[in-house]
């Protein structure tokens, strides 16, 4: 192993378990600890409108359907954006885009900075939350940038450490700004203080990351990743986890405010509670996953899900608040599990497909990294929509029925479905094939995928 100027590794094999344990845990650890850092401020400029529109009362002259509206903005562009941040980290070098992307977040902090006031028009809000969906960025170059450093049989505590670290920014900024709210502060106190701490996050990235120059340059892997029909399949049930985290996330402390008329101060109380308990946990879920099986794990947190939405639907329409509560963070939680346990399957079922193509040793494993980072990037954009998908839909539902509940059951029908394809792709066990033409490529190795 070299690291020439710039921070540039030129070989790294951390499947091979002596190079692993004499320097690569070492380097790879190091580097997922400032990629955390990185991404969990993403995630807090990404998510900050969830909180400003807490502040904004009515002197800002917006309605109900005007956040929703916002908040699906903002986080439609932190999906989109995800794609060209995967190919960036090919482009560019994990350490030098981490740097990159660390400071472009200064714009969306500043510009809304600026224009946070009363009077301010509700097209000039869209067009900065607009900005602040940069943020959501940051986590598919993470996750990207990570997965090509650690071997597969530490994956799913890597990257779930990875995205956990990343997601509790949400709750982060929810405390933070809880703590503004009680000391009768201000947006623009809590825009301030993250000024800074971005600056710090570019300064130490430059100092302690590196870049693998064997990731570097192979944007084709992404092209051949989205002509895979299992980059979909994930995406569908990535939708299902890190969609519903993502956007309950941004609608949660909305919903207590309009459907149970909690004031700003007391859904702030309640609404860093679930962000922070679904990303603590997202480490576990991908231990479990590790241990048992994502696929098995991924089909019985669906179940659970839905299970917990049922009661969301009872509580919705029985407007208690307790229950409605309970269940909420219930449904956080599992959001989170689900989160670790779908992204651990990705980097298995690319190695189950290079095993079935003949591979062995370092060339399957260089074949998983390959294909699975570029996936993780197409899967975590089209995740995200997830969440535009449910503020959307609880924008309709509150402007046709006054209430979440219709929002609530087409999610609940969302899990069935997901359910049911986790088990017939992932978890069905086929009968034995016939003699006659193969099977299609991509369901060739569909017996190894209760292992992945």
């Amino acid at each position: 192993m070299t690291a020439p100027s710039g921070r540039w590794i030129q070989q790294w094999d951390p499947e091979d378990e002596t190079f692993w344990n004499r320097t690569g845990q070492r380097i790879a650890r190091r580097n997922l600890l400032f990629s955390v850092l990185s991404e969990h401020i993403g995630f807090s400029v990404w998510t900050m409108w969830s909180v400003l529109v807490l502040f904004m009362g009515p002197e800002y002259g917006l309605t109900p359907a005007d956040k929703f509206l916002l908040t699906s903005v903002v986080t439609l562009v932190g999906a989109v954006v995800r794609v060209p941040y995967t190919f960036a980290v090919a482009v560019f070098g994990g350490r030098n885009w981490t740097i990159v992307s660390a400071a472009l977040l200064l714009v969306p902090t500043v510009a809304a900075f600026a224009v946070m006031e009363p009077g301010t028009s509700f097209t000039t809000f869209l067009l900065v939350g607009l900005l602040a969906g940069i943020g959501g960025g940051n986590f598919a170059s993470s996750m990207t940038n990570i997965n090509a450093f650690f071997p597969l049989r530490k994956k799913g505590w890597a990257l779930g450490l990875n995205a956990g670290g990343g997601n509790i920014g949400v709750p982060v900024i929810q405390l933070a700004a809880l703590a503004i709210i009680g000391a009768s502060g201000g947006p623009r106190v809590l825009l301030g203080i993250y000024i800074p701490l971005i600056v710090a996050a570019a300064v130490l990235s430059a100092l302690y990351m590196d870049n693998l120059a064997s990731v570097r340059n192979d944007t084709g892997a992404a092209s051949h990743a989205a002509r895979d029909p299992h980059t979909w399949i994930m995406s569908f049930l990535y939708i299902g986890t890190f969609g519903s985290f993502i956007g309950y996330s941004f609608a949660f402390g909305q919903v207590l405010q309009i459907q149970f008329g909690r004031t700003p101060l007391q859904a702030a109380y309640v609404t860093f509670l679930g962000p922070l308990l679904g990303s603590l946990i997202r480490p576990v879920g991908g231990w479990l996953a590790d241990r048992y099986g994502g696929a098995r794990i991924t089909l019985l947190n669906f179940a659970a899900m839905g299970a917990a939405t049922g009661v969301l639907v009872v509580a919705s329409v029985q407007r208690s608040l307790t229950l409605f509560t309970a269940a909420f963070v219930v449904l956080f939680v599992l959001t989170g599990l689900g989160n670790g346990s779908t992204y651990k399957m990705i980097p298995g079922i690319f190695r189950a497909k290079a095993l079935a193509r003949g591979l062995a040793g370092e060339p399957a494993a260089a074949y998983g990294r390959r294909l699975s980072g570029a996936a993780m990037g197409l899967i975590g954009a089209v995740g995200a929509l997830g969440g535009v998908g449910i503020n959307l839909a609880f924008r309709q539902s509150y402007l046709s029925h006054g209430s979440g509940t219709g929002a609530f059951v087409a999610f609940l029908v969302c899990y069935a479905l997901c359910c049911a394809v986790t088990w017939a792709v992932y978890l069905r066990r086929p009968a034995a094939r016939p003699a006659g033409p193969p099977a299609a490529e991509w369901e060739r190795p569909r017996l190894d995928y209760a292992e992945v």
